[in-house]
């Protein structure tokens, strides 16, 4: 769909492009390749991603999605998982942002669960899925099945609050994926008719993947990781009046696929699933005349990223392989044409500043200008 035209006066009027962010499910590789992608597509582009009329974020693209809604630039994502240190960075409440988790918040601590979780996670949602089957993803049929998970989201939840510390983003349309545990459902946190959530507790829930993350109540109900309905939640944008929407997706991929060994054959499965999800809901939104530009690892990346996601290692090899691998394909002749029609960012938004840092625009003035 074109920016629509109009004429006033004998003059024709450009209407200005809206644009859609979608970031994807991925776990803590998955969020590393993010940052990466966010920070090649800023580069590329000239476009600042925060500036997007909708961002969507699940599980791991939640948490990427919460920053840049809270201003924060990819280029500073990168150089802070990276171990810079910038004197006077402050987050939200004023602290060092040094002092924030190198890793995006993926800190492993048990959760304080009574009584201990022993057998199906969520009867409701097994009797569901056994009773319409058709209904359901696959994935949603076993999360029913998967005990509870024992590790707490806090160290998530202390992430997202030193750049929100308490309500929701100031970005208009920031959306949060995540599923009702009890029913598969998906819910967008965020959009109108949503139940209301501290962003830090949706960003929880999206990212609280079943058998492994303790369940987050959010008013009054539970929920789990937003993948568990898709790992991208494209479709989620289809009845919004967009131009063009990007989605940057970790767990799918064009590379060809071989699975040497059985240890393989789950990320095999993720993949191509996750790929014919994605093809689905891009295919909705053409089909509405919604320009759609898919980004996805390709075999550099997936030999970098593992087949463990939840891995913690190797975080910032991955991050550099995905600034490379994404501005390639950003620069391929269809996706080319498409992102060149983007809005220009401002420059400390879109690529890291020059000087030194005490030269630099204050994080805080960088966030309120998201």
């Amino acid at each position: 769909m074109n920016p629509a035209l109009a004429t006033a006066a004998g003059a024709t009027v450009v209407a200005a492009m809206k644009v859609g962010l979608v970031l994807g499910a991925g776990g803590v590789q998955g969020g590393a390749w993010l940052t990466g992608a966010l920070d090649a597509l800023a580069r590329e582009t000239g476009w600042d991603p925060a500036s997007a009329d909708y961002v969507v974020g699940t599980s791991a693209g939640s948490m990427l999605a919460a920053l840049l809604g809270a201003g924060v630039p990819p280029w500073f994502m990168v150089a802070h998982s990276a171990g810079e240190t910038f004197t006077g960075a402050v987050d939200a409440a004023g602290r060092p942002a040094a002092e924030a988790s190198r890793a995006g918040g993926a800190e492993y601590r048990l959760a304080r669960l009574w009584p201990p979780p022993i057998g199906p996670g969520s009867w409701r949602l097994v009797a569901r899925t056994l009773s319409r089957p058709d209904r359901h993803t696959p994935a949603a049929a076993l999360t029913g099945w998967l005990p509870r998970g024992v590790l707490s989201t806090e160290p998530l939840r202390e992430q997202v609050r030193r750049v929100t510390p308490s309500g929701w983003s100031e970005h208009a349309n920031l959306w949060i994926v995540a599923c009702d545990y009890a029913t598969g459902r998906r819910v967008a946190f965020g959009r109108a008719g949503s139940p209301p959530a501290d962003l830090a507790d949706a960003v929880a829930a999206s990212c609280a993947i079943p058998g492994f993350y303790a369940p987050v109540e959010v008013d009054g109900r539970a929920y789990v990781d937003g993948g568990v309905y898709s790992p991208s939640n494209l479709d989620v944008l289809r009845d919004e009046e967009l131009d063009l929407v990007v989605c940057l997706n970790p767990t799918s991929t064009l590379h060809p696929l071989r699975a040497l060994s059985p240890r393989e054959w789950p990320a095999l499965i993720l993949h191509r699933q996750s790929g014919r999800r994605l093809g689905g809901e891009a295919k909705k939104l053409r089909s509405r005349g919604v320009d759609v530009v898919l980004v996805q690892p390709v075999g550099d990346d997936l030999q970098t990223m593992g087949v463990n996601l939840m891995s913690t290692r190797n975080r910032n090899r991955v991050i550099e392989i995905a600034r490379r691998t994404v501005a390639e394909q950003l620069r391929e002749p269809g996706n080319r044409e498409l992102l060149a029609r983007l809005p220009r960012g401002r420059p400390e938004k879109v690529t890291r500043p020059s000087g030194p840092p005490s030269a630099w625009p204050p994080l805080a003035e960088l966030r309120r200008s998201a």
